[in-house]
């Protein structure tokens, strides 16, 4: 018998970080004297790399050059990551690629190979966004039934990030994962740019006018994209007659046809995510995690919390379903944004879990879900409030006062919404929020050993939100249908 989705995609995601952490255990050091191949004027060089420490050394014209690249930002003068060292020296890059530990050259041929499968999710993306929202905006027949739909979704959206806000301050408080610690933060360099809160929604409602919609087609330029086809379908429906009826038919047949495309493309998913885990457990190990124990655990509880507490409680209160069932329909796009650390390279899978899996009308998902992976950020949200408390306990080694933790919490809302659906798109958001409250971005650093790990588990709280929103909606929008049978206006939705 075949076993379903979501057993493939976990039994893939377990033997991928096994074989992972054994290739770290057993191949992570390697030291390597180069003498041939080497960049030009280079003599000779010698590379040292490890887990949590590679060091570059080389001569040239007589003279000796180091680059050290350590995550954890307790070695003088280093770089946190190799994408660091390729911008600072390039040459100490290049030496670094000739001779890196097998672990390193492991995970990162898994990870290049691994990322074919999110290159295919990625590539029905934009098409499926585009037709989903059509197929939604125009399936529901009227402009007054989008402006319920929609208000419903923002409320639901803005709440939840701020309950998840919330929790992530409780947990850090309680559990004060900076007070205490040796951890160093004056080397570790953030390589963020500064930009202000005010900059930020400018910049956020910029992105909702594109210049030139196509343009933002081909970037993937979401925000857009979402905008102006809400806005295009809702001149459609204001058009009415044989003009809305023939592009509601386009919509659902494109719909169709992207959905047919992405199913075949999540049989894929099992084999990506098993590459996935294998570069993410080959590269990081294990050792680079026990001095953020603590932040960690602020964290995942927090997640948790949010995740398994908050989330199901709405789910049961307002959607009047049961949270477990949801969860195991909705497991192969949860375990997948969880190895991919992307809401918007799993959206395909997750539309097409929470329609064939969880029974959900295509009216309700094809509107709620697309909008969600763009700004309903409730794991990042949390993430970005209990890194910038941590950060500020290990500067200061006290807690923020409570006009400071409001700041932290509406500031993190506001940037949460402008994060975009990618791996690590929270660590550039984050800056915002420690300018809120006059902390230097170049403290930041300190975490992004961590980071990746962390992405992974709020990614997968994104995508869960954004879940239960859908069957909330669809809820009240049947449950208005059902106490309102006069109305004119017929919601077109089917009981789930």
């Amino acid at each position: 018998m075949k076993l379903e989705l979501h057993w493939q995609i976990l039994i893939g995601m377990v033997l991928g970080a096994i074989l992972g952490i054994a290739a770290n255990m057993n191949l992570s050091s390697r030291e390597t004297t180069l003498n041939a191949g080497l960049p030009s004027g280079v003599e000779s060089a010698t590379v040292r790399d490890s887990t949590n420490l590679i060091e570059i050394s080389w001569t040239q014209d007589g003279q000796l050059q180091q680059w050290v690249v350590d995550p954890t930002g307790k070695t003088e003068d280093c770089v946190l990551t190799v994408s660091d060292l390729e911008k600072e020296s390039p040459t100490a890059a290049q030496i670094y690629h000739l001779a890196p530990s097998y672990a390193h050259m492991i995970g990162n041929w898994c990870k290049r190979i691994g990322g074919l499968f999110l290159r295919l999710l990625q590539m029905v993306s934009v098409p499926l966004i585009i037709a989903s929202l059509a197929s939604g905006v125009l399936g529901l027949g009227g402009a007054g039934r989008f402006g319920r739909m929609f208000s419903l979704t923002i409320g639901y959206y803005l709440t939840t990030s701020l309950l998840a806000i919330l929790t992530g301050i409780v947990v850090t408080n309680i559990i004060n994962p900076g007070i205490g610690t040796d951890l160093r933060l004056d080397v570790a360099k953030a390589q963020v740019a500064s930009t202000s809160i005010t900059e930020t929604i400018m910049g956020q409602v910029e992105n909702m006018i594109p210049k030139n919609p196509f343009s933002a087609i081909a970037n993937s330029s979401f925000l857009s994209i979402i905008s102006f086809t809400i806005l295009f379908c809702i001149f459609v429906l204001q058009v009415g007659g044989t003009t809305q009826d023939r592009f509601r038919s386009l919509a659902e047949d494109a719909f169709a046809v992207m959905m047919k495309l992405t199913t075949a493309i999540i049989k894929l998913a099992p084999y990506g995510v098993f590459l996935l885990m294998i570069y993410v457990t080959a590269t990081q190990g294990l050792a680079v995690f026990r001095a953020l124990a603590w932040y960690m655990v602020a964290v995942g509880m927090g997640l948790a919390l949010h995740a398994f507490v908050t989330l199901p409680i709405l789910v049961f209160a307002l959607a009047r379903r049961s949270p477990f069932a949801l969860l195991r329909a909705m497991m192969p796009a949860l375990l997948t944004a969880f190895s991919s650390a992307s809401s918007s390279a799993t959206l395909p899978l997750t539309l097409n879990n929470i329609e064939k899996r969880a029974g959900v009308s295509n009216r309700v998902s094809s509107f709620v879900l697309p909008l969600g992976s763009t700004i309903n950020m409730d794991g990042t949200a949390l993430y970005e409030a209990v890194a910038v408390l941590f950060i500020g306990q290990l500067a200061f080694g006290a807690d923020f006062t409570i006009g400071q933790q409001i700041a932290i919490a509406l500031t993190a809302l506001l940037a949460s919404v402008g994060a975009a659906g990618i791996p690590h798109a929270g660590l550039v958001m984050m800056a915002i929020v420690l300018q809120a409250v006059n902390l230097p971005i170049e403290y930041q650093g300190i975490i992004l050993a961590v980071d990746r790990v962390l992405d992974m588990f709020r990614t997968s709280v994104n995508v869960w939100s954004d879940c239960c929103g859908t069957t909330v909606v669809e809820r009240i929008t049947l449950r208005g249908q059902v106490e309102a049978p006069d109305s004119p206006v017929d919601t077109g939705l089917s009981g789930a």
